[in-house]
């Protein structure tokens, strides 16, 4: 069940969100974006309903600028794209900065500049008195406003300076106010404040500032979600941040979260509705044109978000699930995942059956040959947690009529290396028995396991076709107990894909070979037991 509220979209209170991964978040270690990809995330947060998108500095290099110049073209139906830049030089007018003019060369609707708050950057940073700093905000806002432009202020470092002089932070604040600013956005740009202090100051510039009030919170003391909704519970309407937390030192304000929290829990409408389903998706599209892993234990997105491992848990969810999960999973467009492995209880077995397509009965005698087959596995080195196809090809040689679909007669992997000429050449042979016929193959990879995928795949396509379609997506390997040295068992953990689903095999062995060989042939066994075998026979079956 829904923890949320069913009401009136019209009755919910907005909240504007401003994402700023392509800005901020592009400034994380690890993170790049091409302008390619700057595009497609623009047009992908535009579907999904983000009204505000900071593109980059324009005047900061080549990419930020030709990416204004194609965004241009793109037909967004939703967003506004901003342009970020600071304020004026000391030592320039506002009229001669080229920094202000190259954010009006963007030719974006709204821009947003940051400003000095903090005395300490006014007077050690900047170098300039506190009355010049003023005079520089006020120019700037208030020739943007002149230029036809919304503007966005961000009073960068504003809790910090607040704490060491707090007339001058209020009179930084008051100045973009009065000079025209549409927003006035509050910066915890060193990541260090509590939710008391972000939400005292948030509600004192409500009560000064004549505009509308933002929150921009950094995660360096890991607040930074909750103190964005500190500063929401307190009158801030719109919230800066980035997809999955990207940003500089460790990161910003993780937009994923906060809008779960802010549309579940305060009832705050931050999509269009319907959006809210397709948060895991954009999580992951983000991370997959960053070219990141996701993070599984994210908070209602990640893959372990709605995993249930201990078998008192699992009993309970069986009975309720509301008794182990704080929202209904779909809310955000992630799943619910039974986990199985040596804490496994008989509700394990069930729940993750049921889960595959298969209808158990919780007396079923042979859940307990499952369950001990699972845990004298599990202690050899399998892991099915990680590896829910292994799990379920398990499941079904347990308990259905099961044919594979191929045999191995034999394979050998060979690696001929060419010091001279700095040249290796990996070669696998397959002989497998298909379909009543022998088939003998032969093949060349990167490596021995890519060798032998290639000869396994090279012998069956002609007689399922569409295993054309599949590939391996990730490959790991893992050595389990230092104690036996080189003869210790691994662990292989491979990854395919058909291009819109994944699944995970494992295989254990003392032979790193054997365990890939072992992970690869689940691989293609299961995929090709989900082409031919669907579901619906497998679910009404109850034994």
């Amino acid at each position: 069940m829904s923890s949320r509220k069913e009401v009136d979209p019209g009755s919910e209170e907005a909240v504007t969100i401003y994402d700023t991964t392509l800005r901020d978040g592009a400034q994380g270690e690890n993170v790049h974006f091409s302008l390619l990809d700057k595009l497609r995330i623009v047009q992908k947060l535009d579907e999904i309903g983000i009204l505000y998108i900071e593109g980059g500095w324009p005047g900061s290099n080549p990419k930020d600028l030709a990416f204004f110049q194609e965004v241009s073209h793109l037909p967004l139906r939703r967003s506004r794209i901003v342009a970020f830049g600071a304020t004026r030089r000391a030592s320039l007018s506002v009229e001669q900065d080229p920094q202000i003019r190259m954010l009006l060369d963007a030719g974006t609707e709204a821009v947003a500049v940051f400003g000095k708050t903090w005395l300490l950057h006014v007077r050690e940073v900047l170098r300039v008195t506190p009355e010049d700093n003023l005079a520089m905000i006020r120019d700037t806002v208030s020739f943007l406003k002149a230029c036809g432009k919304e503007v966005i202020y961000d009073a960068e470092h504003a809790f910090d300076g607040y704490q060491d002089d707090p007339d001058y932070a209020l009179d930084c604040l008051t100045v973009a106010s009065k000079a025209g600013a549409d927003w006035v956005v509050l910066c915890d740009t060193n990541g260090g404040s509590l939710p008391e202090a972000i939400a005292q100051l948030t509600r004192l510039t409500g009560q000064k500032v004549q505009c509308r009030v933002g929150i921009h919170t950094h995660n360096d003391g890991e607040l930074a979600v909750a103190n964005a909704l500190a500063a929401v519970q307190s009158g801030a309407t719109q919230v800066q941040g980035t997809i999955n937390g990207y940003g500089e030192r460790t990161g910003n304000c993780n937009l994923i979260s906060t809008i779960a929290n802010l549309e579940i829990r305060l009832n705050k409408r931050a999509l269009p509705p319907g959006a809210l389903s397709r948060l895991q998706e954009l999580a992951y599209f983000v991370d997959e044109t960053a070219n990141l892993a996701p993070n599984p234990r994210a908070p209602f997105v990640g893959r372990c978000a709605f995993a249930h491992k201990g078998g008192t848990h699992v009993n309970a969810i069986g009975k309720l699930f509301r008794s182990y999960e704080h929202i209904d999973p779909g809310i955000v467009g992630n799943r619910r995942r039974i986990l199985v492995g040596e804490l496994s209880g008989r509700s394990n077995v069930v729940l993750k059956a049921r889960e595959l397509g298969l209808v158990l009965r919780e007396d079923d005698p042979r859940i307990r040959e499952a369950l001990q087959q699972i845990k004298e596995r599990e202690a050899k080195g399998y892991e099915f947690e990680a590896a829910d196809a292994s799990f379920d090809l398990l499941l079904r040689r347990l308990l259905l009529p099961f044919s594979p679909f191929f045999q191995l007669v034999e394979y050998h992997v060979s690696i001929r290396r060419f010091p001279a000429k700095k040249y290796e050449v990996c070669e696998a042979t397959v002989k497998l028995s298909v379909k009543g016929q022998t088939v003998y193959t032969v093949a060349e990879g990167d490596g021995p396991i890519h060798a032998l995928d290639q000869a396994l795949r090279g012998g069956l396509e002609r007689f399922y076709p569409e295993l054309a379609r599949i590939g391996l997506r990730d490959y790991k390997v893992r050595i389990l107990g230092q104690m036996g040295g080189s003869a210790a068992a691994t662990r292989v953990l491979v990854e395919s894909s058909d291009g819109s689903s994944g699944w995970t095999t494992v295989g254990v062995s003392t032979n790193i070979v054997e365990a890939s060989w072992e992970a690869l042939v689940d691989s293609i066994e299961y995929w090709l037991l989900r082409l031919e075998q669907p579901r619906d026979p497998l679910s009404s079956y109850t034994g």
